[in-house]
């Protein structure tokens, strides 16, 4: 939603401004720049990185429309999810729990965690790590150690986006110039015609230049740091996810565990504590009455 605010914003002011100045926008709608600049930028895209990676990053893109998924209630179902695990594997063993993760998909008790369940990157970490817990093959240090590999890789991958946005419009002066330079050999073509005719292809040039950089600083800059943001937000996630199996597979109690991972939660979206132990024990509630 604040992605669109912020594009109406840019377009508005910049609009209105050439208008209060007398400008006409019609002046600005060089089709012709268009193409070569945005067709400029996709073939720089497709050149640096695979077509599964340009399809993840617009997919990024318009997931920012929907907003930021982590929010405090978010936390609150992750810290829930993971009380009830834990109180699981005390109650029944932690051969219980093979079952859950072994097809997590189809898990009846991973599906009243939608919001979880809907985290492909979360479920998969929580799935494997939990399965070597349950093996017992690992130590804690390696364990710790072995979660710190995953998510360095997944760092990767989450902050792909940002990087592919990022390095796009950086390009995008770029392709405003080159797009500028061919406007000024069309109108150095048109030299000793009308003043008129050459003071539209001066003007369609200038254009040009004008589209690289309001793109490059009004549109994919803005986009890379909020895909950045998002990024972090779910590197956020995980590591709570981290660091309450770390807990778990020291022995800590459930409720020690679950501190551990709302720890690690931003201080904005961070459920408190009491709110946290009220929740865990109306789950203990309802595990006790089932």
């Amino acid at each position: 939603m604040f992605v669109l605010i912020g594009l109406a914003i840019i377009v508005i002011s910049i609009l209105g401004g050439f208008m209060m100045e007398g400008g006409k926008p019609a002046a600005l709608a060089q089709i012709t720049e268009f193409i070569i600049i945005g067709g400029s930028g996709l073939g720089s895209l497709l050149i640096a990185n695979p077509l599964s990676s340009v399809m993840a990053m617009v997919k990024s893109v318009i997931g920012l429309l929907k907003g930021n998924p982590y929010t405090k209630a978010r936390y609150s179902e992750l810290l829930k999810m993971l009380y009830d695990i834990f109180m699981m594997a005390r109650r029944e063993g932690l051969v219980a729990l093979d079952q859950h993760v072994e097809k997590p998909g189809e898990s009846k008790f991973f599906q009243g965690y939608p919001g979880f369940i809907a985290n492909h990157h979360a479920m998969a970490f929580l799935s494997d790590t939990m399965k070597i817990i349950i093996s017992g093959a690992v130590t804690n240090y390696d364990l710790a150690e072995m979660m710190e590999i995953d998510l360095e890789a997944s760092h990767d991958e989450l902050h792909h986006a940002s990087h592919m946005c990022s390095t796009l419009g950086d390009s995008m002066p770029g392709f405003g110039i080159v797009a500028a330079v061919l406007g000024v050999v069309i109108t150095m073509g048109a030299i000793g015609g009308e003043a008129s005719e050459i003071g539209h292809k001066v003007g369609a040039a200038l254009v040009g230049t004008f589209l690289g950089i309001l793109l490059a600083y009004g549109v994919f800059s803005p986009l890379a740091k909020a895909l950045e943001m998002r990024a972090k937000a779910e590197e956020q996630y995980l590591g709570s996810i981290k660091n309450a199996l770390l807990s778990f597979s020291r022995g800590d109690a459930p409720l020690t565990a679950v501190e551990f991972a709302r720890r690690n939660i931003d201080p904005d979206v961070r459920p408190s504590f009491s709110e946290m132990e009220s929740t865990c024990k109306n789950i203990g509630e309802m595990a006790k009455a089932a």
